[in-house]
């Protein structure tokens, strides 16, 4: 059998390797453009079922033979079927390809066609006349990257909801163990842990909120655009039926596009939504960053937090334990940053009737969603989980502080109790024997003012 076969398109004979289900198109793609990571999977499913709706539109608006309509529904749904790793065998093409997506719209349609051949042989079955009927490159691929983005999010916000609930769980253990405030990287008055957690939390709430809010603007599909929006060659109620259709496989609430030609020159939905992402990475960045610092140490550093011993911590110091959950979440959030001026980049490039940048903003887009899902997970289940505090330093740094000074300035003045807080810190004594020994209060009005856990509010905050 022969190591390859031959296939024409427009631009005449092109050789294909004898196995492969697609076409002259993807071949010619597949060697002018071999550098990068390959097209989300993500994306190539979404196409398969833009393509199975619109030949179930196609077939009841008459647009098409239900013959034909349904062996390419056949074809799909066996392709469908694949895993992950079959389903790459036959879609090699990468991101960095023509702007439109069009080589991978190609892909899709070649793939289509050549397995519904296998299917039934005896009904042909055409790449650019059947399987991509009523469709553009520049309507299909806008459609599947809104349908990818909201599927990528509906995994984002359970694992966002995940952290949450471990933090509340820490939140209430340590609502009354009293730290450390501080601001400007200098000790400030106390609060409690648990209060610090409910900041992180409120935090997250209002991230997931945000996105939640955010979504919908990516609910309107620019199917039945066409090429340039006018909807030329798209039959009548097909946008609305395909809609419909992936609604129900998605579980989504999807509708078209009002205006088409919005639908395919513009991408203001994925930038404003990945905005969202932008502003999660930022607060995950800040959570990790001071959840890694608290428990820096195990002697010489703030110590305050124990963290799980995941792996090993170095290659030359034994028993080191190194807080990588923090660490991946962080490196995580640098990638977001960078995909965020990706994807509002990318979203400017609406020259005229098409944005022609869509792959890198979709790749960008998922890629951010799922570093985001995958090291929020891991670190509410790897870190926040197993987080316990190490209450005997956190009290010894409150002891040692001299901002606790701050709740004596109602009663005796600021004055003198930052004269206090200079003393001690001259002396090396303790506050109380400053106070004491300044003769502005008794040790019985010292105890009274100088309650701790009085100072953090923590009960008037219930």
């Amino acid at each position: 059998m022969s190591e390859y076969r031959t296939e024409e398109d427009t631009l005449g004979p092109v050789k294909i390797p004898a196995e492969a289900l697609w076409g002259p198109q993807t071949e010619r793609s597949r060697n002018n453009f071999p550098t990068g990571q390959y097209m989300p999977l993500a994306i190539i499913r979404a196409l398969l079922n833009i393509k199975k709706a619109a030949a179930q539109a196609n077939m009841e608006t008459k647009a098409i033979s239900e013959e034909k309509g349904n062996l390419i529904v056949k074809a799909i749904d066996e392709l469908l079927a694949l895993s992950d790793e079959d389903l790459r065998k036959d879609f090699p093409l990468k991101v960095y390809q023509t702007g439109s997506g069009t080589q991978t719209n190609m892909n899709t349609n070649e793939v289509v066609a050549h397995k519904a051949h296998e299917i039934n042989p005896d009904i042909e079955i055409l790449p650019n006349d059947d399987v991509n009927k009523g469709q553009s490159s520049n309507d299909t691929f806008p459609t599947a990257m809104n349908v990818v983005a909201l599927e990528a999010l509906d995994k984002l916000k359970p694992a966002v909801q995940h952290l949450i609930d471990e933090l509340k769980v820490k939140e209430e253990k340590y609502m009354k163990t009293v730290k450390v405030g501080r601001t400007h990287l200098q000790d400030a008055v106390p609060l409690t842990f648990g209060q610090e957690l409910s900041g992180y939390i409120a935090s997250l709430e209002h991230d997931l909120d945000y996105i939640k809010t955010l979504e919908p603007t990516l609910d309107e599909l620019a199917i039945g655009g066409t090429a340039v929006g006018t909807g030329l060659n798209a039959a009548e109620g097909m946008p609305e039926k395909i809609a419909e259709k992936l609604s129900e496989v998605y579980g989504l609430n999807l509708t078209a596009d009002s205006n088409k030609f919005y639908g395919l020159a513009n991408h203001s939905g994925l930038d404003v939504v990945h905005g969202a992402l932008k502003t999660l990475a930022a607060d995950m960045f800040k959570l990790a960053q001071d959840i890694r610092f608290l428990a820096s140490g195990p002697r010489a550093g703030y110590g305050e937090l124990n963290i799980p011993a995941n792996e090993p911590g170095s290659s030359i110091m034994p028993g080191k334990v190194n807080p990588t959950q923090a660490e991946a979440v962080t490196m995580a959030a640098l990638r977001v940053f960078g995909n965020d001026t990706v994807v509002t980049m990318a979203s400017s490039q609406g020259n005229f009737e098409m944005n022609v940048y869509k792959p890198v903003l979709i790749d960008a887009f998922l890629e951010s969603a799922d570093l985001l899902t995958g090291t929020i997970t891991g670190f509410a289940d790897k870190m926040i989980h197993g987080m316990t505090v190490n209450e005997k330093r956190m009290e010894e740094l409150v002891d040692n502080s001299l901002m606790t000074v701050t709740a004596l300035s109602p009663n005796i003045g600021y004055h003198d109790s930052a004269k206090i807080a200079q003393a001690a810190d001259k002396a090396g004594s303790t506050l109380k024997e400053a106070a004491l020994k300044s003769g502005k209060l008794t040790e019985e009005q010292y105890d009274e003012w100088m309650d701790m856990l009085k100072m953090t509010n923590v009960d008037r905050d219930k």
